[in-house]
């Protein structure tokens, strides 16, 4: 993440944090709970409907993602412009857990859980901010299996 667009998120995070809490990471991820039959599915189906025309592929709505030593935040990132657009979810760190890392050609992932809730949340991070998803990952214990 480039110093303006860091900069921008600290300082809309900063008024949120609780008393001695600081900021550990800062990335630009997307989250995903789209598959990639489903996405593939879609592009087909927008090339026939089209008459080959074209064809759309949905993509994420890039995140900001900034991580303390107690929370996760994540915000909605203006494409256009280097700032947070809306808070989107807080994630209390205590108790998450994480999937192995999955790398591919372009990006890396992995999938946050927490034995409090039944739903999932996929960590997609760009190929240039390894880093950051390394340092995420290191914070949060591996599930066994």
């Amino acid at each position: 993440m480039n110093g303006r667009r860091r900069r921008a998120l600290l300082a809309t995070v900063t008024p949120m944090l609780e008393p001695g809490e600081r900021v550990e990471v800062t990335s630009l991820v997307n989250l995903s709970s789209v598959s990639v039959r489903r996405t593939a599915a879609f592009g087909i189906a927008s090339a026939i409907a089209s008459g080959g025309s074209m064809s759309v592929i949905p993509a994420p709505t890039p995140m900001y993602l900034a991580m303390t030593d107690r929370r996760i935040f994540i915000f909605r990132a203006d494409p256009m412009f280097a700032k947070p657009v809306e808070h989107t979810m807080t994630i209390a760190r205590e108790g998450l857990f994480r999937s192995e890392i999955k790398e591919r050609i372009l990006n890396s992932s992995f999938v946050l859980s927490s034995p409090y809730s039944e739903t999932s949340l996929k960590l997609i991070f760009p190929l240039i901010d390894r880093k950051a998803r390394n340092q995420v990952a290191a914070a949060l214990p591996l599930v066994a299996g």
